[in-house]
């Protein structure tokens, strides 16, 4: 079956949390003030938080995973809190491969909600999500060996550490090399 013609929920809910895909227009705003509040954590690990992005930018970047969503190509959910509606951070199931099929889980939070268990309970979701409903025989997640608040989440969600690629990757800011975690979950 083509991927497009899967009928994929825009929304998920746990105890706590709403994980929604991202608008057509108007997330950006919200999503960049959460990025500006953790930018020294995030720009630690992440690519994309080297510099901190025009609130456009941000608002682009999520059209665009908008347009991901409804073609089946990723799957990212701005995560709030139930009973507050405060923008938390993001989840995301990417690098899909639908032949085998399979898909990386990536996610970030604001910094100022770490702590407190939301994005395991987000990450918890995704991984429900995309064994049960998307029938993914594999989902991943990987992250730098000596990011520990990110490899705790797949380890309290017992995914199954596979290894660590050695000199695999470079570090965020392009200037070091990495070792990378692989934790995997299986169908």
């Amino acid at each position: 079956m083509d991927p497009i013609l899967l009928d994929v929920p825009s929304q998920l809910e746990t105890e706590r949390l709403i994980l929604r895909a991202p608008l057509p227009a108007g997330d950006g705003r919200v999503v960049n003030e959460a990025i500006k509040e953790s930018y020294s954590e995030l720009k630690a690990w992440l690519p994309f938080a080297q510099n901190i992005p025009a609130v456009e930018e941000t608002e682009i970047n999520l059209r665009e995973a908008h347009l991901k969503f409804l073609k089946r190509e990723s799957f990212r959910f701005l995560i709030f809190h139930k009973d507050t509606n405060e923008f938390i951070g993001t989840a995301s199931l990417q690098g899909i491969d639908w032949d085998i099929p399979k898909a990386e889980i990536g996610y970030w939070i604001n910094t100022k909600f770490s702590g407190h268990g939301y994005m395991t309970e987000a990450i918890k979701e995704v991984t429900n999500f995309g064994l049960e409903q998307l029938h993914f025989k594999r989902l991943e997640i990987r992250c730098e060996s000596t990011n520990e608040k990110s490899r705790a989440i797949p380890e309290r969600l017992r995914f199954n550490l596979e290894g660590t690629l050695r000199n695999e990757d470079l570090s965020a800011d392009r200037k070091k090399l990495t070792d990378t975690c692989i934790y995997a979950k299986l169908e």
